[in-house]
């Protein structure tokens, strides 16, 4: 927050340079997207969400066909890129190094938010090392959950191959059993992180939004892989680089 000085000196600043005649620059405005449709892929995660809520500023940068199109079931987000099914999605952070470390094209063009997940821990589990010989439910093996729960086990000394029990479920039954006590932990994303809060059902263990390092990190990047797609959000960032 300014203190009184400091917006005393802006003002005082502000004015005198109106006073002499000085004047900002109009801003150049960027050129349009050399390609105008771009066509995104639609999930029923609500860690997507930015992508849907960013279409009428996707149309006023120039785009003038912004489509939605289903995301195949059982289909790595790269894998729907790269056949050029769409152009560009959000995708969690873990998956999409999976895949590059795999050899796909993937250009990550910029992060689109942190705090997706949630860590929660039954009766028996008071803190991540404890997870030590205990069961966790996840909806695949290296899936989404797998990896970034594996991560923080990982980065609190556990061997996630050989001190945890993984069990596939998916996410309504996964719930179920964590709240019946079969399973001792559970990773998951809004909105059934707040349901469970709701229910009272278990503890947080990790909050991503809020507990380092994982704050820290963007849990979903923007992806894009068509050459379309690399051409057009290059120019806007120019950082983007393959597979970084």
């Amino acid at each position: 927050m300014n203190t009184r000085r400091e917006f005393l000196q802006k003002v005082t600043v502000a004015g005198t340079a109106g006073l002499v005649g000085v004047r900002p620059c109009r801003v150049t405005a960027e050129s349009p997207p050399e390609t105008t449709e771009l066509r995104l892929i639609k999930s029923t995660s609500s860690c997507w969400a930015p992508q849907y809520v960013a279409e009428d500023l996707l149309k006023a940068e120039g785009f003038t066909h912004v489509s939605y199109i289903d995301m195949p079931v059982g289909q790595p987000v790269s894998k729907v890129l790269t056949r050029g099914d769409a152009d560009i999605s959000v995708n969690f952070v873990g998956p999409n190094l999976i895949r590059v470390d795999q050899g796909d094209p993937v250009v990550f063009l910029a992060g689109a938010h942190v705090g997706c997940f949630e860590v929660f821990g039954g009766e028996r589990l008071r803190k991540i090392s404890d997870l030590k010989g205990k069961t966790v439910s996840v909806t695949a093996l290296n899936g989404t959950e797998y990896v970034f729960f594996a991560s923080i086990a990982a980065y609190v000394g556990l061997d996630p191959r050989q001190d945890i029990t993984w069990v596939v479920h998916e996410p309504d039954e996964a719930v179920k059993l964590f709240a019946e006590g079969k399973v001792d932990a559970y990773l998951g994303f809004p909105p059934r992180t707040q349901e469970l809060r709701a229910r009272k059902i278990g503890r947080v263990i990790v909050n991503s939004t809020t507990d380092r390092p994982w704050s820290q990190y963007f849990c979903c990047l923007v992806t894009g892989t068509s050459p379309a797609a690399r051409e057009t959000f290059n120019d806007r960032w120019p950082s983007a680089e393959r597979g970084s």
